[in-house]
């Protein structure tokens, strides 16, 4: 995935890489979390925020930490806890507490469950409004003291990320306002960041970064607190504020935008709607709206920017319920390809991007991330989407648009992507500063030998020559859609051939039952099981008599640990459990895996990772999939081992849900006759009913319903509603 997302990044002899040293677990103490647009917030389930070490918590804007702490106090105590969630929209955050046994100032006791405090929190660009709201429910009048403490350490994301800089810029003294606090820090990039804190009523007193309330209350009696936090930056004019219902209107109102232009999934089976609705809300959360449309970020926290990799993979999997995030991304992503070469931006005409980023160190050049083109994937993936965007919605409009960005990144795949005679796609990073491995399992020690040798560069991956074989044949279909057909003529259907043919003889390891992880620079084959190789299902690159041997590997015990494929099965030299991308599970990988599976028609084999991946999301928090979790082996009655700092929520592991749903129902779309397909339906025993509102087909929609049927699984459907001209076909 994305530039590793552990914690801590290091430098060693030039060799970029993250490594996971996180000091807490962001899914053990199960965060929560807002986003909105290049903010974001994680906090505990307090609503305070007492980042410690290399933890993530805290108020991030523009990748720069505005709040490490946020503490709320009853007379110099922790409040008891009640209760604490995100609304299923995630737009607004709610947390009820009440007090502990308290010895007030006049001597007196407060007993325990005598107030209510109630916090709510949302969240805008650059700005969280927050509602405090104390009741006193004794039989008494009561007098106490309710602080806010607020401080920031203007931390870069790579620094909460543990790397450690030789320098910083300068942090200012506290400043009081005359209704709250401000922070501040100029950095070494020259630009001054500041959070500002106003407060109603203002407080009694401000001891340094701590403001204090003197409150009395009467028995029954109420009393609020408004806060609103706003994070500036010197080098952009402050935006208008808008207070907390505006804001929290506005939020849902782009929700529900959101929600009408996309597929609605309801089921009989109550937990699986309930994995449905956060994963449809986290896609949500997550998409930013950008002048080319909405655009999914990849994480929160670590990866809260734009990826290409992440964006082009989670617009593909819920592409059949949502086409006009993949049109966004593809519009987003062809507004910042590469122009120039550029060694120190791994930058090369016709590349798509793989981050940006807005930080400090970014700025600075400190890390390589500011726009960077390190990954060899992405530029074929957005091919890729085109074409199927093209297949699902009939926008040729869209594809029009964006047709020069596709023949350059074509360009790029023939002249700058290592392909040689061979035809393969490779990569070997230019800037000394980029990330080692370009691949999406881009840690340093992803790519190796059967004997754990690390492979050389230049490398060509499987996956990366599944998506590329795909993004030929894809490229040839967008020609013809669009008369221009001569291009097609010019090789890209013959140069997809070969290169199929080329793979299977060059990767594929009989006595493995799989490809080969990859090829290194030597054309030395990597011998080694994978889940990558699943992706040649996805796109169609396996050979048919390959499909069900390479299924059967994936499937394995050693592979399969039971919630999930293992990116590396058991058995293999540098299999670890517990690592990043050499024994972990994917929710996304398996999503793919998924989807290439119902290609070849093996229901089975997708029915188990469908089960493997619902199982999982019940077992976690919020029914909310992370971006991985450990491989150890399923265990009855305990659930899968969370990896230490997995992203929470992850787009590709929301949209993974959707590639499911689409794999089981084998959902296609014939835009220029008019017609949604569903081919050989399959429903697992748990999920009889299954029903989709709002599936749009060019200017027209259909709800239908589909049910399982006796013992023998059969699925039969009914159009509920139509809109438009549009049909619907089943094909048994």
């Amino acid at each position: 995935m994305n530039d590793s997302p552990a914690p801590s990044v290091v430098n060693t002899e030039g060799e970029w890489a993250i490594a996971a040293t996180a000091a807490t677990a962001l899914s053990l103490y199960r965060p929560r979390t807002l986003k909105c647009g290049d903010t974001f917030l994680v906090l505990d389930h307090y609503g305070d925020a007492q980042a410690i070490g290399n933890t993530a918590e805290g108020l991030f804007h523009d990748d720069a930490r505005h709040l490490s702490r946020m503490s709320l106090r009853l007379g110099g105590i922790r409040p008891l806890l009640l209760s604490s969630a995100v609304s299923q929209d995630n737009a607004l955050l709610s947390i009820n507490m009440t007090n502990p046994d308290l010895h007030l100032t006049d001597g007196t006791v407060l007993k325990r469950d005598t107030l209510h405090l109630q916090r709510k929190m949302v969240l805008g660009p650059g700005v969280v409004q927050e509602r405090l709201y104390v009741e006193n429910f004794g039989d008494k009048p009561l007098s106490f003291e309710i602080s806010l403490t607020h401080s920031a350490d203007f931390a870069d994301i790579f620094e909460v990320r543990g790397m450690k800089r030789a320098r910083r810029g300068e942090r200012h003294a506290v400043a009081k306002t005359g209704a709250g606090i401000r922070l501040g820090y100029t950095g070494l990039d020259g630009v001054t960041r500041q959070t500002e804190l106003t407060f109603e009523p203002r407080p009694a007193r401000h001891q340094g970064r701590e403001s204090i309330w003197l409150l009395a209350l009467e028995p029954g009696e109420s009393w609020h607190l408004g806060v609103t936090i706003r994070c500036l930056r010197s080098d952009r004019a402050p935006e208008p504020v808008p207070d907390f219902d505006m804001l929290l209107d506005d939020l849902r109102r782009w929700t529900m935008r959101r929600v009408e232009e996309r597929a609605m999934v309801h089921t009989s089976n109550a937990a699986f709607n309930d994995w449905v609705h956060r994963s449809q809300a986290d896609l949500a959360m997550l998409t930013t709206s950008m002048p080319q449309g909405p655009f999914p970020y990849a994480g929160i926290p670590w990866f809260s920017c734009p990826f290409g990799r992440d964006s082009l993979i989670s617009a593909l999997q819920c592409l059949w319920v949502d086409p006009f995030l993949a049109r966004g991304t593809l519009r987003f992503l062809a507004a910042h390809q590469a122009e120039t070469l550029d060694p120190k931006r791994d930058a090369e005409p016709g590349k798509i991007l793989h981050e940006m980023r807005r930080g400090e160190m970014a700025a600075l050049g400190e890390v390589p991330f500011g726009q960077y083109y390190g990954s060899v994937d992405s530029t074929p993936l957005f091919v890729v989407l085109a074409a199927a965007y093209a297949e699902r919605s009939g926008d040729l409009a869209t594809i029009r648009e964006i047709w020069p960005a596709v023949v350059r990144a074509l360009g790029w795949m023939k002249a700058h992507g290592g392909s040689g005679e061979d035809g393969l796609l490779r990569y070997d990073r230019r800037s000394v500063n980029g990330l080692v491995n370009q691949g999406w399992k881009d840690s340093f020690d992803s790519v190796f030998h059967a004997d754990g040798r690390l492979a050389d560069a230049p490398i060509a991956l499987i996956e990366v020559q599944a998506y590329a074989e795909a993004a030929w044949r894809g490229a040839a279909q967008l020609a013809g859609l669009l008369g221009v057909e001569e291009e097609a003529a010019g090789g890209w259907l013959v140069r997809a051939g070969a290169l199929r043919e080329t793979v299977d003889r060059l990767f594929w390891c009989e006595e493995l039952g799989t490809y080969a992880l990859a090829l290194d620079g030597e054309n030395r084959p990597c011998r080694v099981r994978n889940s990558n190789a699943g992706h040649a299902l996805l796109t169609g690159l396996a050979l048919p008599e390959r499909a069900a041997q390479l299924a059967e590997t994936l499937l394995d015990p050693r592979s399969f640990c039971g919630w999930g494929i293992r990116t590396i099965p058991e058995g293999e030299a540098r299999y670890n459990p517990m690592s990043y991308h050499n024994g972990s599970v994917w929710p996304h990988d398996n999503g793919l895996i998924a989807m290439g599976l119902k290609r070849y028609g093996m229901n089975e084999a997708l029915e188990r990772i469908a089960s493997g991946l619902f199982d999982t999301a019940l077992a976690v928090d919020m029914k909310r999939l992370p971006e991985l979790f450990c491989g150890f082996p399923r265990i009855d009655a305990e659930g899968p081992t969370a990896y230490p700092v997995a992203c929470l929520p992850q787009a590709w592991a929301a949209a993974s849900a959707f590639a499911v749903i689409g794999a089981m129902l084998g959902i296609s779309f014939r835009p220029e006759m008019r017609v949604i397909r569903f081919v050989h339906p399959v429903l697992p025993p748990w999920l009889e009913e299954l029903r989709i509102d709002n599936l749009t087909l060019n200017d027209a929609s259909v709800d239908v319903r589909l049910r399982r049927h006796g013992t023998d699984g059969s699925v039969s459907l009914n159009v509920l509603g139509r809109r438009g001209h549009v049909e619907v076909a089943v094909i048994t």
